[in-house]
């Protein structure tokens, strides 16, 4: 891995556990015994999270989350004989684990202030 896309991914972790309220794992990935990225303490446990960071890797994926006309708060998806995955904005991953408001965190996953809110919200 070059040193351009190590700093841009490790800029990524950092980002996002202070988004969270996170734990970044200092050297993830570059040792045995540090394995994912970030820890985050939430009511039920410690979540860890893999943190990636693609220049335009996940063009469906937003796609869908974006939709206008479904307007979804999640995305569920599964390829064959594979688990299913659940993706999200941030905003509604913080209502989930309640750090919502917490971080000044507001619609940050679509920059738009006419976002309506989750269905529990």
């Amino acid at each position: 891995m070059g040193r351009a896309s190590r700093d841009k991914g490790m800029r990524g972790e950092r980002e996002f556990a202070e988004l969270v309220g996170g734990k970044r794992i200092p050297l993830s990935g570059a040792q045995a015994g540090f394995e994912n990225d970030v820890l985050i303490e939430t009511p039920k446990g410690t979540l860890r999270a893999e943190v990636k960071r693609r220049k335009g890797g996940f063009t469906m994926l937003y796609g869908w989350l974006e939709d206008e006309r479904e307007r979804p708060d999640i995305v569920a998806f599964r390829a064959d004989r594979k688990p299913w995955l659940v993706a999200m904005p941030l905003d509604v991953f913080l209502k989930l684990i309640w750090r919502d408001g917490e971080y000044g965190v507001q619609n940050v996953s679509s920059g738009s202030e006419s976002c309506e809110p989750p269905i529990w919200g």
